[in-house]
């Protein structure tokens, strides 16, 4: 009986998903980062989304000497909006109310069965600013987020004032190398491990940060493969991918009225898909501080700021240069 009892049992685990075997080695986390901790309290907003009734995760961050000035940041693809803290700290000290939401489809928000859509995630950015009775602010964003920040910009001009580009992709259109299978880059990413993920994030964005400092992004992205809903998550997460490169933003950045900053990393080449892309037409992806000097002057207010020997995680690699650039920028006469 013992020994049935044992084939069983191994039976049973020769049967468990590779996520569920996987995770019990790391911290379990939910695909609402549920175990994740943020550095301020997160509410939900109830949002309808595509069809499905969804909640918004944001945090929402008072200064203790006021400005009036409120400030939206708008995360990356590959990071929890927990990674603006330091920033978070900065503009509050600096007078300024920060609000800074998890996108639906990431962080702490829910996470969608459908398809995701920029012009959906400004209309829900939108939908978060009017609940909390804000006319009127600026957008600081980061890497897809810049993406975001960009359909805000011009799908609302009235509500955004001035916009920061923080290592901004979708400054090139994509569609022009290759396209992606939705299949094929889910099997990837299930497929990616912990450490190959770090090495990717080394490698794709120039990271001049130390391991400790990445480890909590990892954590984010792994912790939460063990658990029940994950495919859920990461239809989300591949939707997304295939968000930036059906949905390019290069064309509408020269039409933007609102002042606008870039801010480069000189040695950030990220470009998603490269990897993809024919070697040929790899070579010509990721230029992005050219490609942010062009689009500036082809822009009636707007100006690119290249920092040397950082990355794409430019506001952590050069937190000083960063903050002098952001504040100096939103202090500026209107």
């Amino acid at each position: 009986m013992n020994r049935l009892m044992l084939l069983a049992s191994i039976a049973v685990l020769s049967l468990a998903p590779y996520g569920a075997t996987w995770a019990a080695e790391r911290e379990r986390y939910g695909i609402g980062l549920e175990g994740f901790t943020y550095p301020y309290p997160v509410q939900m907003l109830p949002l309808p989304h595509e069809g499905e009734q969804l909640r918004m995760a944001y945090m929402d961050v008072p200064s203790q000497k006021p400005n009036g000035r409120i400030v939206v940041l708008l995360h990356g693809r590959n990071f929890p909006s927990s990674y603006w803290a330091p920033v978070i700290r900065t503009l509050t000290d600096a007078g300024y109310r920060v609000v800074i939401p998890d996108q639906i489809g990431f962080g702490k928000s829910s996470k969608p069965s459908g398809d995701l859509h920029f012009d959906t995630l400004a209309r829900n950015t939108i939908a978060l600013m009017d609940h909390l009775g804000i006319t009127k602010f600026d957008v600081v964003a980061h890497s897809l987020g810049g993406m975001l920040g960009v359909r805000i910009a011009r799908a609302y001009p009235d509500r955004v004032e001035r916009l920061l580009l923080a290592a901004p992709i979708g400054l090139e259109d994509y569609r022009l190398y290759v396209p992606t299978p939705t299949e094929r880059i889910i099997e990837a990413e299930d497929r990616l491990t912990a450490d190959g993920y770090r090495k990717q994030l080394e490698t794709n964005y120039a990271l001049k940060l130390p391991p400790e400092q990445v480890t909590p992004f990892i954590d984010a992205r792994f912790n939460i493969k063990g658990a029940a809903d994950y495919q859920r998550w990461l239809r989300a997460f591949v939707s997304s991918a295939q968000m930036i490169y059906r949905e390019p933003v290069a064309h509408e950045i020269p039409l933007i009225g609102q002042p606008t900053l870039f801010v480069m990393g000189e040695d950030d080449h990220n470009a998603p898909g490269k990897p993809n892309a024919p070697e040929a037409l790899r070579a010509k992806m990721g230029h992005n501080a050219d490609l942010a000097r062009a689009l500036a002057s082809q822009m009636p207010n707007a100006k690119a700021e290249v920092i040397p020997n950082t990355g794409h995680l430019v506001f952590l690699e050069a937190p000083s240069r960063f903050d002098a650039l952001m504040l100096g920028f939103l202090a500026e006469p209107r």
